[in-house]
């Protein structure tokens, strides 16, 4: 916990203390984090596609809700399993959709938006540095630090979109092949983490990036027809399938508080 003071009419207000918004980084987040990546990718699918809302048409509505949770997510005084990971879940279908808008309605090509969304979140973690000193993924308890936190999971989702379309685009795997080379490249983090010494903060967000690829290529395994490599199960089932996951790992995390924790450990997912 930390303490903010506030200034009023030239004196400073009593301390506030902020608790720490984000949860602990545990296999549950990993789960959560991927199921979340997952729904960001067929249910942009859904809504673009069999609603007939078109890309632009998408963004605007997904956006909207993205405002409204965040707006959520900034009021509430502590760490909180639904709202939080429902701006995750926002946040993965507007990443989503940012990168598929610049290379679908305005051809740009995946080379130079996988670059754009690189620098954009290398700035980000500058100006995060510069303004507070830390760039720890455990300590999010400042308006400030709440906004860099959320701007960064922002890059990264569009970050991992367009990386992962470009590696598909340019080696054409297939779903599954692919999701296994993302989970094979995540775990090289993980042993470069534990084995040689890895910074905590690089390994984190990573991994962070590269859950997003391994998620979308698993939900198009599933959701994708059968004659174009996938199971055939449709953005609907495949959506309602994980949002049903995810619903039921909040609800025990929330219960259980888990996750919930001042603690200073980083534990990258099993491939």
């Amino acid at each position: 916990m930390t303490y903010e003071t506030h200034q009023s009419h030239g004196s400073a207000a009593p301390a506030v203390a902020r608790r720490n918004k984000v949860p602990e980084i545990t296999a549950y987040f990993w789960v959560i984090k991927v199921l979340c990546t997952t729904v960001g990718e067929t249910a942009a699918d859904y809504l673009n596609a069999q609603l007939g809302l078109g890309l632009t048409g998408t963004s605007c509505v997904v956006t909207a809700l993205l405002a409204f949770a965040l707006v959520a997510q900034f009021r509430t005084a502590a760490y909180r399993p639904g709202v939080y990971w429902l701006v995750v879940v926002l946040v993965s279908v507007v990443g989503t959709l940012i990168s598929d808008n610049l290379t679908d309605n305005l051809g740009v090509p995946l080379e130079a938006t996988t670059a754009v969304f690189a620098v954009a979140l290398a700035a980000t973690f500058i100006l995060w540095f510069k303004a507070e000193g830390t760039l720890s993924i455990h300590r999010v308890d400042s308006v400030r630090r709440e906004r860099f936190f959320w701007a960064a999971v922002l890059f990264t989702f569009a970050l991992g979109t367009a990386a992962g379309d470009l590696v598909a685009e340019r080696m054409a795997l297939g779903y599954w092949v692919a999701a296994v080379l993302f989970g094979l490249v995540i775990a090289a983090v993980a042993l470069a983490h534990y084995a040689m010494g890895l910074g905590t903060v690089l390994s984190f967000w990573t991994v962070y990036v590269l859950t997003r690829p391994l998620g979308a290529s698993v939900g198009d395994y599933l959701s994708q027809p059968s004659d174009e490599g996938g199971l055939g199960l449709g953005t609907v089932m495949t959506s309602a399938l994980f949002l049903a996951v995810i619903l039921g790992l909040v609800v025990f995390l929330t219960v259980s508080r888990r996750d919930v924790t001042d603690g200073e450990q980083f534990s990258p997912p099993a491939a």
